[in-house]
């Protein structure tokens, strides 16, 4: 019988054209999340799964996908895919780091700087009647050449992250559960340390680790108010890493000063305290959103779909 793939969302028709066309494929062309029980009933008799993070895959999807051999997901994160499950059924699952890393730190540092030097604030203001005349004091903001960067998460994004801050002449720290090679280290100027020193004396704050139960809210009344009340945080990992409630005070509050966020605990939702304040800059997931960026994304996921379904070894497997 011939193969059989479900695109559960809208690709870039030159990842879909890799398909080769004895395999056929089901395509959902919208990028609206499909209703629960209409993506059970597409994925039946199915043999490859392509998604995106707006897809849940969980053991009950899983369970009635019985000839589901491959989710490919077009994202570096998966935690909209259980994982467990789907081992324990002998599915592999797939993601697309690397291709992506450039971009997302690039975006990361989009955050630091806007919130940093109050961009969004100050657009709002050119566009407005209020600009008159030059002010001294006008929309003050904070520097960032010669700071401390701090930051959580040091894989793949994380390092690149770091890389681009020796541009700015800044002292790195870095927390993560396993510690870098040092000659990694020295070559990225990085200082490993634990996450209360990080926030005690970093002067920005960036997030870049997956979303666990060890991760999750690990952002959090507590740990902002071990924070400089000069700080700023940005958030370009996953959104349930912050409490949004507690971030909300703590910048309404001046525990901190500002923060950048491209993610949310309830996408597309964000928490309602956050959208009044002027001091964090709001982004709709767009980190990895770059043309070639997500056409990357796309390619890869196919690639790595198309290679279990011929028997070999995927490409990117999840860890």
């Amino acid at each position: 019988m011939p193969k059989t793939v479900f695109v559960s969302n809208v690709l870039p028709l030159e990842a879909r054209d890799l398909i080769p066309r004895d395999i056929a494929v089901d395509y959902n062309a919208t990028d609206t999340p499909l209703p629960r029980g209409e993506l059970i009933a597409r994925l039946r008799g199915k043999d490859g799964l392509i998604c995106q993070i707006i897809t849940t895959v969980d053991d009950e999807v899983l369970a009635e996908a019985p000839t589901l051999k491959v989710v490919a997901n077009v994202a570096v994160g998966f935690n909209n895919i259980d994982v467990a499950a789907a081992r324990r059924r002998g599915v592999v699952v797939t993601h697309t780091p690397d291709v992506l890393t450039e971009t997302t730190a690039d975006f990361a540092w989009a955050l630091l700087m806007g919130a940093a030097r109050r961009l969004v604030e100050a657009d709002r203001f050119a566009r407005s009647d209020h600009w008159t005349r030059w002010q001294w004091d006008l929309l003050w903001g904070a520097d960032v050449h010669g700071k401390t960067l701090g930051i959580v998460g040091f894989g793949r994004i994380g390092r690149a992250v770091a890389r681009r801050a020796a541009g700015f002449d800044m002292r790195v720290l870095y927390h993560d559960a396993v510690r870098a090679d040092p000659a990694l280290e020295r070559e990225l100027r990085a200082t490993p340390t634990d996450l209360a020193a990080l926030l005690g004396e970093s002067d920005f704050v960036t997030l870049h680790v997956n979303l666990t139960p060890d991760t999750q809210h690990l952002i959090n009344e507590r740990t902002l108010r071990g924070m400089k009340r000069s700080a700023i945080l940005v958030n370009a990992s996953r959104g349930p890493v912050v409490d949004e409630a507690a971030l909300a005070r703590a910048l309404r509050e001046g525990w901190i000063a500002a923060a950048g966020l491209d993610v949310f605990e309830e996408e597309p939702r964000i928490h309602p305290d956050l959208l009044p304040l002027a001091n964090v800059v709001l982004a709709p997931h767009i980190a990895s959103a770059s043309g070639e960026t997500r056409l990357a994304m796309a390619t890869l996921a196919v690639k790595n779909c198309l290679a279990v379904l011929a028997g070999q070894p995927p490409l990117t497997p999840v860890p």
